[in-house]
């Protein structure tokens, strides 16, 4: 299964993963970071968290057949595809469906004291 990390990062910490990963050669797995847990809320929305686990495994889909599979407006799932577009969540074929090429998704911050 092919499973992608959603996580809050620091800048610095994102850029040791990369550099650990040219260093050694070895993949670090597929990780979409955030700098803030505000902004990973902000862009992964409830809905949009429904959009995602509809197209989980799913392959590529017509925004049409995403927004029938949800049961929203197509208008308003076209919106939010634009935005899970923009911050590398999904991406296009070349065709112009929407994939997201993952079966599983695991959610990953810690919330400390200040």
């Amino acid at each position: 299964m092919k499973t992608v990390m959603l996580g809050v990062a620091s800048r610095e910490d994102a850029s040791r993963r990369f550099i650990q990963t040219m260093e050694t050669g070895k993949a670090q797995g597929s990780y979409i970071t955030f700098e803030t847990p505000a902004y990973l809320w902000k862009t992964i929305t409830a809905k949009r968290w429904d959009l995602l686990k509809a197209m989980t495994g799913a392959g590529p889909l017509s925004i049409r057949e995403a927004s029938r599979r949800v049961g929203r407006d197509v208008k308003a799932v076209h919106g939010d595809v634009h935005a899970l577009l923009n911050c590398g969540i999904l991406s296009r074929t070349d065709d112009g469906l929407i994939v997201f090429p993952f079966d599983q998704v695991h959610v990953d911050f810690m919330l400390a004291a200040a």
